[in-house]
């Protein structure tokens, strides 16, 4: 049976998106081959088409979808043929309209999630778990606590904000339009900061009362790096987990100890290692979303063949929330 799926001959701009037909096998043992109804787009995509994070090519693109588990390999249980599922995880391949994969990786999507829902939030939803729940300051964090979170109005910001207001968190989020910070006030943000107009270290020492917060979760990289060290309380935490703005560069550890500060760079796909610990992570998501207090919000939504359209949005920034390719 012929399928579709998107492919990379060498890094470049959007335009070295292809949709190419492929053919997919049956599962081996510990895989299953599921059918995509949608696949998520995460800015991550664009650092692996752009050749930020470097593929082996020719490669696919994408790392989360939801579907249809089509046929399970000899030793997967926790999966069947007709199961709804959605994954978020390495192998890259995401963008097809079938593919063959790990079975570990993959979890059941409740019924209560559609699949467009289950595409929009696997990968955000599981790394602000992560984040908030594993990516935590020496004394850990406590209701009342500050944070800060910058792209507070992108996909995975969203979901911060409404998880950290949960979690009794003071979250101070940053975006680049104050449209923007409205977006994050609007979905459970303490405090918003245009990082366009305003000084944000300055900002938050305002905010905290010239303390700073205890931890400061980045996904923006180069030109956010200084205001974040200097937003942080002595001892406190600097989680860099992404590079949106640039790659950070090299870092001297002279630059941490004015203020004893610790420092991490992790990745979600780390804490994917086993398929308890997946299930747990996204366990744990579907609990927040299915009592309120995580809304899963997919505002962009593009037709498989639109990808290249979907990837210059993506990266000019005009968009806000969760996207998905549509199969």
């Amino acid at each position: 049976m012929s399928d579709s799926a998107v492919r990379i001959e060498q890094p470049g701009g959007p335009e070295v998106l292809r949709i190419e037909t492929v053919q997919v096998g049956d599962p081996g043992p510990g895989e299953i081959r599921i059918r995509h109804h949608a696949c998520g787009l995460n800015y991550i995509d664009i650092y692996h088409r752009s050749g930020v994070y470097p593929l082996s090519m020719p490669s696919g693109l994408g790392m989360e979808g939801a579907g249809i588990v089509e046929a399970v390999g000899e030793g997967v249980t926790h999966l069947k043929p007709g199961d709804r599922a959605a994954y978020a995880s390495n192998p890259i391949g995401a963008y097809a309209s079938a593919r063959v994969m790990p079975a570990r990786c993959v979890v059941r999507l409740p019924d209560f999630l559609s699949f467009e829902q289950g595409a929009a939030m696997m990968l955000k939803g599981m790394t602000v778990q992560y984040l908030l729940r594993r990516t935590l300051p020496p004394a850990g964090l406590q209701a009342g606590d500050h944070v800060l979170f910058h792209a507070a109005a992108g996909g995975v910001g969203l979901i911060a904000c409404q998880w950290a207001k949960a979690l009794g968190l003071q979250l101070i989020g940053t975006a680049g339009s104050d449209a923007k910070c409205r977006l994050a006030l609007d979905h459970g943000a303490a405090f918003a900061i245009n990082y366009a107009t305003e000084n944000v270290a300055e900002r938050v020492k305002e905010i905290t009362g010239g303390q700073g917060v205890k931890v400061v979760y980045d996904s923006v990289g180069a030109s956010t790096w200084e205001g974040s060290l200097a937003s942080l309380r002595p001892f406190g935490l600097m989680v860099s987990f992404g590079n949106a703005s640039g790659v950070v560069p090299p870092v001297p550890l002279s630059a941490l100890a004015a203020k004893g500060l610790y420092l991490t760079r992790p990745s979600l796909f780390t804490h994917l290692s086993s398929r308890e610990v997946t299930q747990e992570i996204a366990g744990e998501l579907f609990k927040v979303v299915e009592r309120g207090a995580v809304r899963i919000e997919v505002e962009n939504r593009y037709p498989f063949d639109e990808v290249q359209r979907a990837h210059r949005e993506m990266e000019a920034r005009t968009t806000t929330g969760s996207s998905v390719l549509l199969v």
